[in-house]
């Protein structure tokens, strides 16, 4: 059974031109968990002049209304984002770093270097289950291709972490780069984008390497406010029609996730990228 994880309130929202209120995401929230999804990332403990999108973090987490089963996450870039974490009830700390000196800079004003050892010390004084995401693992949008050495050298330095997730950021990865990078570092997971058409393959393969952990966005929202053109994720819904339909179990109710991606359509007031809650959910051929 693989593990999907819906990052929409995070990673979704973030990059969105409209701010929903905390008190919206985090219904948001407790709809996703509704379905089975096993994992939900609720909230970024960011600052809110950089990311608007994610203010209130904590209102968001004091919202949720836990649902067994379920393990909820924020994503943490420095100390001082998880003692913001630590203070809420939310079950894992998610922390990451960019496979690239320029997009470290861009994105969490560090250089490559400095930003692992954040991380690291988040790690070492984790009191909850850590996952690390290496960001722009097969491409940065400033640097062009990464070299995969150097992601298999920095996923070797994170050995601390419960969870290394590797990351396509801009959506730039094809399904044998992907296969080649997972038989290579062997993460728990990847986290994809399906900028350029490609994501529901490379999770396909992904799987197919041996990871269990999927990340997804409802109706196909996000992106990465650093990233030019970066668009959004695999979209939640149509990850699990193709691998429902495919024999791969993972406990998620489908109609329910394409209810909550009608929900959402309606909080932004724009057709989603998703096309499953657009097509419907039948299987039927």
């Amino acid at each position: 059974m693989v593990t999907i994880c819906d990052v929409g309130p995070r990673d979704g929202l973030q990059n969105e031109p409209e701010v929903l209120e905390p008190a919206t995401r985090a219904e948001l929230v407790n709809r996703l968990a509704a379905t089975g999804l096993p994992r939900v990332e609720a909230a970024s403990f960011v600052r809110d002049d950089l990311v608007p999108q994610m203010a209130g973090a904590e209102e968001v987490a004091a919202a949720i209304e836990p649902r067994e089963g379920v393990e909820y996450a924020g994503l943490v870039l420095n100390e001082r984002g998880y003692e913001r974490l630590l203070a809420t009830r939310l079950d894992r700390v998610s922390c990451t770093f960019a496979a690239t000196e320029t997009f470290n800079r861009r994105n969490g004003n560090a250089g490559l270097d400095e930003a692992v050892e954040r991380v690291q010390a988040i790690v070492a004084r984790s009191e909850r289950p850590s996952t690390v995401t290496i960001s722009c693992a097969w491409g940065c949008p400033f640097e062009g291709a990464v070299d995969p050495a150097i992601v298999a050298d920095l996923a070797s330095r994170l050995d601390g972490a419960d969870e290394v997730v590797l990351a396509d950021t801009i959506g730039v990865a094809t399904p044998r780069r992907v296969r080649e990078l997972v038989e290579r570092v062997r993460p728990a997971g990847v986290h994809l984008h399906n900028t350029r058409n490609t994501g529901f393959a490379n999770a396909y393969v992904a799987l197919e390497a041996g990871v269990t952990l999927l990340d997804a966005s409802v109706g196909g929202i996000g992106g990465c406010p650093f990233a030019p053109r970066a668009t959004g994720n695999v979209a939640t819904e149509d990850l699990v029609y193709m691998l429902e339909g495919d024999g791969v179990e993972t406990g998620v109710d489908l109609d329910a996730l394409v209810r909550v991606a009608e929900w959402l359509e309606e909080r932004l007031g724009r057709v989603l990228p998703g096309q499953v809650y657009r097509a419907g959910a039948s299987t039927a051929a």
